[in-house]
């Protein structure tokens, strides 16, 4: 006879006494033998399946096939649901409430009697919100990404999400695009269940999820739809039981060199500048040193993943030109060392990777576009930073000095966007206030101004637009984001007004605004913080102790781990 290993989950389930009475029998109105309780690994599936995050609407289905993997193994799984993050459907961002989806991953994992756990999400937010709550906790733990949709289709052509939507958007601005053209393309751009197909957050984040080795290889691109996905999912759950039985704990596969493989590899596949506030969060849970200058690492690496929003393909191509593993092949020479769920180093997940489409995926002797990682900013108007992303930028706006026409919020840009008379050019740098993590509340994706009427009549199709707010993944132009502090918070960013010089310079990190120190003192004493949208419930508590955009935009008090075992009993 074997000794089996004394599990997390026997202080709920393999206790002789009322305690354990309680624990198992409830459990076995669901019909769960008892065997099911003999101190196999109970593997918790954390889904954030929702029909309100059309992204992750294939998630119920997957979480069935992650079972029969678990089942296959010798674990006991049990499913249970938290938060769902609709990106395209919340208000007033989904982003405010990626630290509350953090906290309810967190707390019901710490609750429940696991021993490992399955994350399935997919969708911008769900996949660092849950990465965030399991990283406080340090079980066993691998992800399961909902996939992309299938490529858009619209009049004989590919459209990708989001990066159309704003294009075709621009268009009926101009009045290059009829309205009824543009009601038509809606029913071709989301043809299946899936995240948006092109490289935009949710794909961006899965592919770094696989650059850091928390899940299985080739899990990014596989289509939502497509049959082996669901393989995946069943292979993922078959895994998580031998980390179980390998205690191989989320911080032994989340470690710096982990980190520093995600940088490389989103500049590599033209990430989204998403990626940088959910990075510094998830590190900033797993105790992990990681700050706006690590990004700095990816400034040299060149883009080889020809995706929309920064190329042409979405990712139905990529996944059908091989996917990460060529991508990680490719930065093979610039990986650092760095263990994965497999109990293997990352240069694992490239073995055999062949490329099948060399327009798709370039190599590093002819990439789309050479040093085209995320830029760090830094000046007078960004003490502690900001970013832009080059790849999807226009290189002549890349080095500008502009005149300043600022929005103080969002209502006043709505207002006065479309005024004939705003008294804008080509040259003007788009300054909005008020859309930082505090501000908002919640940082929304609005950094990506639309470009003012009485110029997107006469073809100008690119500006270059300061911010404290974010941008869709999907997005693309010549845009500064995550100005911190926040105007809100007070930063210089408050002070700014219209006709104000700004100076941008992306190669050097340069934002400055070409202000005296005197003027901006002057005005400060003079500048009153707004007042806040939220007085109860979240929000409040959001407001009250959101850090941010250089420190991931998480609450204060939940920075750090607490893995100590639960001993009190509810009964």
């Amino acid at each position: 006879m074997t000794t089996k290993k004394t599990r997390r989950s026997q202080a709920w389930y393999g206790k002789q006494d009322r305690d354990g009475f309680i624990h198992r029998s409830w459990m076995k109105n669901q019909g769960f033998p008892d065997h099911a309780f003999d101190g196999r690994p109970i593997i918790g599936i954390c889904n954030t399946w929702s029909e309100l995050t059309p992204c992750n609407s294939g998630l119920r289905a997957l979480a069935e096939v992650v079972k029969r993997g678990v089942w296959e193994a010798g674990g006991f799984p049990v499913e249970f649901p938290v938060m769902s993050l609709g990106e395209t459907q919340m208000k007033p961002t989904a982003m405010l409430f990626r630290n509350l989806l953090a906290m309810d991953v967190e707390e019901s994992i710490r609750a429940y009697g696991i021993d490992g756990v399955v994350l399935l999400g997919g969708c911008d937010k769900t996949t660092p919100g849950q990465l965030m709550g399991a990283a406080s906790v340090d079980l066993p733990t691998i992800v399961v990404s909902s996939g992309p949709m299938l490529n858009g289709k619209w009049q004989g052509q590919n459209i990708g999400s989001g990066t159309d939507v704003w294009k075709f958007s621009e268009s009926v601005r101009a009045g290059d695009m009829s309205l009824q053209d543009f009601m038509a393309a809606e029913a071709g751009m989301s043809r299946s269940a899936g995240v948006c197909m092109t490289m935009g957050t949710a794909s961006t984040m899965a592919s770094l999820v696989e650059a850091m080795g928390l899940c299985l290889p080739t899990n990014a691109a596989l289509p939502a739809v497509d049959a082996r996905r669901a393989a995946l999912a069943h292979l993922t759950g078959k895994r998580i039981v031998e980390m179980v039985e390998e205690d191989l704990c989320m911080s032994r596969v989340l470690t710096k060199a982990s980190l520093e493989n995600a940088i490389l590899a989103n500049a590599a596949v033209g990430g989204s500048t998403n990626a940088v506030v959910h990075l510094l969060a998830i590190a900033g849970r797993a105790e992990i040193d990681l700050s706006l200058k690590d990004f700095e690492l990816g400034g040299d690496i060149p883009l080889l993943v020809n995706c929309m929003p920064s190329g042409k393909y979405l990712m139905e191509d990529f996944c059908y030109a091989g996917g990460m593993p060529v991508v990680l092949k490719e930065l093979a020479g610039h990986l650092r060392p760095a263990n994965t769920v497999l109990g293997k180093d990352i240069s694992a997940y490239s073995d055999g990777a062949q490329c099948f489409n060399s327009d798709v995926i370039r190599s590093f002797d002819a990439p789309l576009k050479p040093a085209a990682g995320l830029r760090v900013l830094r000046g007078n108007l960004a003490p502690n930073g900001a970013i832009i992303k080059p790849s999807a930028a226009s290189d002549h706006l890349l080095d500008h000095e502009g005149s300043a026409y600022v929005f103080e919020s969002i209502e006043d840009l709505k207002a006065n966007i479309d005024r004939p008379d705003l008294p804008v050019d080509e040259n003007t740098v788009l300054v909005l206030k008020g859309c930082g993590p505090k501000g908002y509340p919640g940082m929304p994706e609005v950094g990506n101004m639309p470009i003012p009427r009485c110029l997107v009549e006469k073809g100008v199709r690119d500006m270059v637009r300061v911010s404290d707010a974010r941008m869709s993944g999907t997005a693309f132009g010549t845009v500064v984001l995550h100005v911190a502090p926040e105007a809100n918070a007070g930063g210089p960013l408050a002070l700014v007004k219209t006709g104000d010089m700004i100076r941008l310079n992306a190669k050097e990190g340069v934002l400055e605004l070409k202000v005296s120190e005197a003027e901006l003192e002057a005005r400060r004493k003079d500048w009153t913080p707004e007042a806040p949208h939220y007085s109860r419930g979240y929000a409040k508590l959001y407001i009250d102790h959101v850090m941010q955009a250089d420190r991931g935009a998480d609450l204060d008090f939940l920075v750090g781990k607490d893995t100590r075992p639960v001993t009190r009993e509810s009964h």
